[in-house]
């Protein structure tokens, strides 16, 4: 009885701490249909071993059953062969900005599939490098003054911490955003691709390098033609959603869980994290949440290597913790059980596709439950109080919809006695099995487990 006392103490500020920058309306520039959204990232060179668009294009059918919503390609351009990183050089040292890969195939290659993305009804975003571009861009001979130089020795260089201290990309040159030809050459690069193929939007490579003006304008700009764009930037700066960007990373969130639920940590670390994202973050604004992309997948380690068997408890709450948005990368749920090479072909072995049930029931929670709707959509996250640093639960309620969480990250049966939950009669999103939640009681979850329970009042 202590303990839960204690846990109580511990617990009821971030439990009852209302989130009073919540919304119910949208935010201006969100498009209507991203408001239950989820994202899946497609590594063309990697997901067949044709490795083209029209062999990708063959597994629309079974991304739309399995839920997918926005389909985000990695860069699709040529890439630079001057200074170029392994056999086939990084995705993210584009040597054209508006032109196709001939790797994939052809632009009527790439019509093809987003015709039929889209007749499926998924959405099309392009991931853009606005960043720098390959040694053998043409801006390199035509438009020297594009690039950013270094201060010491006046060359154009591959990029800086601090305008002084050069990174390891050296396959590509930075670009300088103090130059507004440089900038205006840019967006007109980015609109090229709305106008001729109709995409749906960008996700921005490095998107805190430029300037927020630069974004402001240029978003738009895109929205006063097309109010359906999706903006998705790689950073975490809260300052972008102001720029109008609909969603941001969650890296801070990604290595809290990786801390959880592959080291052991306590979630008591959610519980901060959240309570900060209350006081910083737009309450409108969205988080993308994962347990794998690219960046991950390749350089940090599996799913299995960060994580374990806690894949899929993890994956729930990527989809259920407030204002996230979902992302699942190519192969993920296929069980990817190897880091893709980056600079050479690697094909994703689709041989076991036995997670996808899995990954179906979780993406529908976002389209079929109001309070997990993503940003100021969804309802207010309340903490269930448990006396154990290995579960996390909590629960959102949205007009009539209230769903509740309980999820285990040890390895071992837990017993636990949880408070402050909003009683009631539920069902098991993934088995079905009724169950009655009271405010204060008892419930055994198993090793590595999670419980999505529903109530539609």
């Amino acid at each position: 009885m202590k303990n839960i006392v204690i846990a109580l103490s511990l617990f009821s500020f971030f439990a009852c701490t209302p989130n009073s920058k919540t919304i119910d309306s949208p935010h201006p520039f969100h498009p209507e249909w991203s408001k239950n959204a989820n994202i899946y990232e497609v590594n063309i060179r990697q997901y067949t071993p044709e490795g083209s668009f029209k062999s990708f294009q063959t597994h629309l059918p079974r991304l739309k059953k399995m839920g997918v919503d926005i389909l985000w390609l990695m860069p699709i351009q040529p890439i630079g062969v001057i200074k170029r990183k392994g056999i086939l050089g990084s995705y993210y040292s584009i040597s054209d900005y508006t032109a196709i890969n001939p790797e994939f195939g052809t632009e009527q290659d790439f019509t093809n599939l987003v015709l039929e993305a889209h007749e499926l009804g998924f959405k099309v975003i392009l991931d853009w490098v606005p960043n720098h571009t390959a040694w053998d861009h043409p801006w390199i001979e035509e438009h020297p003054d594009y690039y950013y130089r270094n201060e010491s020795s006046g060359e154009i260089s591959n990029g800086r911490d601090d305008h002084n201290n050069p990174t390891d990309w050296t396959d590509v040159a930075e670009l300088d955003y103090e130059n507004p030809a440089m900038q205006e050459d840019m967006r007109q690069e980015m609109f090229w691709w709305i106008n001729n193929f109709h995409i749906n939007g960008f996700r921005c490579d490095m998107a805190g390098g430029q300037t927020l003006e630069f974004w402001e304008e240029t978003n738009n700009l895109m929205r006063s033609d097309n109010k359906d764009i999706f903006m998705l930037a790689e950073s975490e700066d809260s300052k972008l959603h102001n720029a109008t960007f609909d969603m941001t990373y969650g890296w801070e969130f990604h290595h809290l869980l990786n801390k959880v639920a592959g080291n052991g940590g306590s979630v008591n670390l959610l519980d901060e994290y959240l309570e900060n994202q209350r006081k910083t973050f737009p309450a409108d604004g969205y988080k993308m949440y994962f347990i794998d992309n690219h960046d991950e997948n390749s350089w940090n380690g599996t799913i299995q290597s960060r994580i374990g068997p806690n894949a899929h408890t993890a994956f729930i709450l990527c989809c259920t913790f407030s204002q996230g948005m979902p992302l699942i990368y190519s192969g993920q749920e296929a069980g990817l059980s190897k880091s893709l090479r980056f600079f050479s072909r690697d094909t994703i072995s689709w041989e076991n596709t036995s997670e996808i049930e899995f990954y179906s029931k979780a993406l529908d929670l976002k389209k079929s439950q109001k309070s997990l709707a993503n940003g100021g959509f969804g309802g207010i996250q309340n903490r269930i109080i448990t006396n154990n640093n290995s579960v996390y639960a909590f629960s959102r309620e949205k007009e009539d919809n209230n769903v509740v969480v309980f999820l285990n990250f040890s390895d071992k049966n837990e017993e636990i006695y949880y408070q402050n939950a909003p009683r009631g009669k539920y069902i098991n999103s993934f088995n079905g099995e009724e169950m009655i939640i009271k405010k204060s009681g008892q419930i055994i979850l198993e090793p590595n487990s999670y419980i999505v329970l529903i109530k539609n009042s």
